[in-house]
This record gives C-alpha cells, structure tokens and sequence, in this order.
C-alpha cells in the first residue's frame, strides 16, 4: 500500500497484480495501524471476497478482540475513546453482535441471488455504515467544494491509499471503499488537488473514458461508474468508483429500449458528453457506467424526490444497473423481481 506516496507502476496493469496490490495493502494496514477506522475497512473488504477473507479472518477476529477489550477498558475507567464518532458507532454495533470467532463468516456478503436479470446480495457490514450525504435531500445536481466537509484530501486517508501516482497524464488517488459493495471496489479520484467538486467536465469524461479502455484491455470485467451529486453520490469530491465483475450487469446486457430506466449506450465519446451535458443543462441527475464497448448513461429522479425503499438505502450506479445490496436476512430471502422491476420504475425520468 502506498499510504500517500508517489507509486511508478500503474494501478490497473492486470488483475493478479491489481488482486496482489489490494489483499496486500489490506494485510499492511491491518498490521500497521489499530484504528477503529482502518479495522472497519479491512474488515468490510475482507468480507466481500472469500479468498481475502481465508488470508485475513484469523487476524480480523484476533484484532477484534484486541479493540473490543481495549474499549471496555476505557468505558469502564471513564477514558476518553480517541476514536472519530462514526467508527465509535460502527465498532460498538460490532461488540454488540457479540460475535464469537466461529461466527464472523456470518458478516461475509453472500453469493448473488438471482431475480430475473436482477441480483441481490446480503451484505450485513453495509448496515453499519454512516450515511453521510447519501440519505439527503438535494438539491440540483452540483455543489461547490466544501474544504471543510469530507472529501478525498483528509490527511487520515493516507493509509486507506491503495495506489496514487501519474493515470494517463493525470495525478490520481485510488482509495479503498470503507464499506464495498461490489467486487475489488476502489476510489478512483483525479486531480484531488484541485478539489473538484462532483460534477463531471469533459475533460474528466474523456479521461474516465481512456482509463477503462486501457484496464479494460488487461482487466476483463473492469469497469468505472461515476454518481452525479444528486445520484447517491456520498461525497462532493470528484471520484469515480471501479470494480471488476465476472458477469455483466442487467445494464450492460439488457436492450434499453426495454430497460425499467431511461437508458443510453454510447460507443463514442463526444456523442456521450453531448448527451451528458444535455443532462446538466436540464439538472437530471445520472448514473454512468464506463466499460470496454463505451459508456452506459442512466438519466434518474434526485435523491429525496421518491421515497427510499424500505429494504434499500438508496439507488447508486450499482442499484440502477441491476446489482442490489440488502442489509437483513429477511430482505434477501423475501425481495421479488416485481418489486424491484416497480422501484426502478419509479425513478425514471424521460
């Protein structure tokens, strides 16, 4: 892991290195810090790939136990936690579950269950999260950068660093996902110097465009999506997520014409932008999906104009593609294509 310096070689070369970069840095953090933070984020990555959590469950459960006694301690005496409030609060959810160490698989995501073209996963981690801004109400679909709020240049995420260093003529950061939701699940944020709100450019298009052409061609599956502010877009810095699946998303696969959302394939990079930016005039909010044949563009309601379903926390790029998270048992065994077919309905926009 490069925990903030310069790396030379280049993040998305292969899948074995991509694979060996990732489970490594995990490994590192886990040995190199005992913050609540990076135990969470090691933790919730572990989770999400089994192979990753064969290597690192002895050390996760080990270092549980570790922050958990350390913690009560603390109560108990009346000491200060020096801990941020939000991995306090996810922490003490874990010590809650009062997991015993033959039991942490139950926090694994588990394997997709098909609906339809639709897929579902149990990801329990997940319900543990903050919601940050991803549960407001907003309004329009671009915000000034707040240097004051949370974005991609806070020194503590030094060590959550995966790779930074020069991406097709851009200085890049890719970061891990604190609370993943699809397979090798980074943050990839260009130009973070610069502050860029989330709102994306032309520039910043094309060069999205470029870098999965070019991991595409060495990762098979490699994909970029990217959250207008007003998308389920969690944070206001300019970032695009990346993941590497075996199969296709519903989006990727089915005909738009017969799609539940407003859906647009393009195979040329200017036709995408005009159509992109055809959405910022108007202030609709989309999702994008950038992948080896082009870019996939979902034109949606706002966050906060339809009501959340009660089994999700909100539609991403990952929900508007096909690909669900549910935090609850009951929600995994119970969700139905229908329903899923009327809530995406529900988001359309023409």
């Amino acid at each position: 892991m490069s925990d903030g310096t310069l790396e030379t070689g280049q993040p998305f070369d292969s899948m074995a290195a991509l694979r060996l970069r990732f489970v490594a840095g995990l490994d590192h953090m886990l040995d190199k810090h005992r913050a609540l933070g990076v135990y969470i984020l090691v933790l919730a990555n572990a989770a999400q790939d089994a192979s990753v959590w064969q290597t690192l469950g002895d050390k996760l459960i080990q270092r549980h136990r570790d922050l958990a006694r350390d913690i009560r301690l603390a109560l108990r005496n009346g000491t200060k936690l020096d801990a941020p409030p939000d991995d306090l609060l996810v922490f003490l959810k874990l010590m809650a579950l009062d997991l015993q160490p033959d039991e942490f698989s139950h926090l694994q995501v588990s394997a997709p269950r098909r609906l339809g073209p639709w897929e579902v996963q149990l990801n329990p981690l997940r319900a543990l999260r903050p919601a940050r801004m991803s549960e407001a109400r907003v309004s329009g679909i671009m915000q000034p950068f707040d240097a004051d709020g949370f974005h991609f240049n806070k020194p503590f995420l030094a060590k959550e660093t995966l790779w930074q260093g020069q991406l097709l003529g851009k200085h890049a950061r890719l970061l891990y996902n604190k609370f993943p939701f699809a397979p090798w699940h980074g943050l990839l944020a260009p130009e973070p110097a610069l502050q860029h709100p989330q709102f994306l450019t032309p520039e910043l298009h094309g060069w999205a465009w470029q870098v999965t052409r070019q991991a595409t061609s060495a990762i098979p599956g490699f994909g970029l999506a990217y959250n207008s502010y007003g998308a389920y877009a969690s944070v206001n810095h300019l970032h695009f997520q990346t993941f590497v699946r075996a199969h296709p998303l519903a989006l990727q696969s089915l005909d738009p014409a017969t799609y539940p959302l407003a859906l647009r394939r393009f195979g040329d990079t200017e036709d995408a932008w005009q159509y992109i930016n055809a959405l910022h005039a108007a202030g609709t909010a989309y999702n994008l999906i950038y992948d080896a044949s082009g870019v996939n563009v979902v034109a949606r309601a706002r966050q906060g104009e339809i009501a959340l379903q009660a089994w999700s926390p909100g539609f991403a790029w990952s929900e508007v593609s096909g690909a669900f998270s549910v935090n609850s048992r009951a929600d995994f065994d119970g969700l139905t294509q229908q329903t899923i077919d009327r809530a995406l309905t529900e988001l359309r926009v023409e």
